[in-house]
């Protein structure tokens, strides 16, 4: 009887596009299976597309503002005016950036 050699590189590039075949259809699957919660109305739609979008704005907006605050106590840590005066600027935008929504209703009068 022969022994049969293992090629063991062969054996392992096989077991790697097996595994990203497998992969690849699974995340196929995973990615079919997204539902979409859709109404009737169009408008419900649109603005529950603009409240998402607000809401992103809010949390970067939240991050600036955090980022302000952190910028100003290192400039009263350091005694450094530039610094103060660049983190109260950032300060502000990430308050204008917090409360985009609120500010567009004021002005439209909506």
């Amino acid at each position: 009887m022969k022994k049969l050699k293992v090629n063991k590189k062969k054996i392992k590039n096989i077991l790697i596009k097996a595994l990203f075949i497998v992969f690849c259809v699974f995340a196929l699957n995973v990615a079919n299976q997204i539902f979409a919660y859709a109404t009737d109305d169009p408008i419900q739609v649109v603005n529950n597309l603009s409240n998402f979008i607000f809401g992103l704005i809010r949390a970067v907006g939240m991050i600036i503002l955090g980022f302000g605050i952190v910028q100003v106590g290192m400039s009263l840590k350091s005694h450094d005016p530039t610094q103060r005066a660049n983190g109260i600027m950032t300060l502000a935008g990430g308050a204008v950036i917090t409360f985009a929504k609120e500010i567009l209703t004021l002005i439209t009068g909506g």
